[in-house]
């Protein structure tokens, strides 16, 4: 498929693949290799598949396969998704949301408002990522997780002063942990299963499973009670 004569209709580039009932804003621009499944909206001035400009001493290279965007996704207005990236079936990319290459959003996961998920990341299945949160690269959040707004991941403990070819690491966020608003966490820490960090808790070191922590940095608080388990949630 190739660019159309229609200024509303969407600009394509390279090999798209578009399935049937998939809707259009305004000013969307698709480029391939791109395959958009059954029955997605895709709302004004989006663009899928961009390729990402890096400076010479980036280390976020790497190989780009296909964009792939599953059935019944929402992209909404002014989201950009790069080349490479993924997302699962009824998923929802809201309002200016960035999505880097590689990265990886599960099925009926939501990404929220002017949100950037940065490269090769992975976040899994039924996520809620809130308004203007940020992944660092090679972050990994798991099923379940809910991440409050404004909150933040970081990957590199040395602020750019690490050789070059080391590769930094975000968190791991285990299943079903939940992110207040504001939180910050360190390059590397993991947020156990069914873990809570307070909003505006700095996060320094790994979290245990099923424990409260709270503060700047961050200390463990109480146990999560059987009440407040995802499943009693269900």
């Amino acid at each position: 498929m190739s660019g159309s004569a229609d200024p509303l209709a969407p600009f394509l580039e390279g090999e798209v693949a578009v399935g049937e009932g998939t809707r259009f804003g305004a000013y969307v621009v698709l480029r391939g290799p791109l395959r958009l499944g059954r029955d997605c909206l895709l709302e004004d001035h989006v663009v899928v598949g961009k390729r990402p400009l890096l400076s010479p001493r980036s280390e976020a290279g790497g190989e780009l396969g296909p964009t792939v965007v599953g059935s019944g996704v929402r992209i909404c207005a002014g989201a950009i998704l790069y080349a490479g990236c993924t997302v699962g079936e009824r998923a929802i990319v809201g309002d200016q949301v960035q999505l880097r290459e590689r990265a990886e959003v599960g099925a009926e996961t939501v990404v929220g408002r002017a949100s950037t998920v940065d490269n090769d990341v992975r976040v899994g299945s039924r996520c809620r990522i809130q308004s203007l949160v940020y992944l660092a690269a090679r972050t990994t959040v798991e099923d379940d997780v809910f991440i409050g707004p404004g909150a933040l991941t970081t990957n590199d403990n040395t602020l750019s002063r690490h050789p070059r070819g080391v590769r930094q690491a975000g968190p791991t966020l285990r299943r079903a942990c939940r992110i207040g608003a504001g939180a910050v966490l360190l390059p590397e820490v993991e947020v156990g299963e069914e873990a809570v960090v307070a909003a505006g808790a700095v996060v320094t070191r790994d979290v245990p499973a099923r424990t409260v922590v709270a503060g700047v940095p961050a200390r463990p608080l109480r146990i999560v009670g059987e009440e407040e388990l995802l499943e009693r949630f269900r």
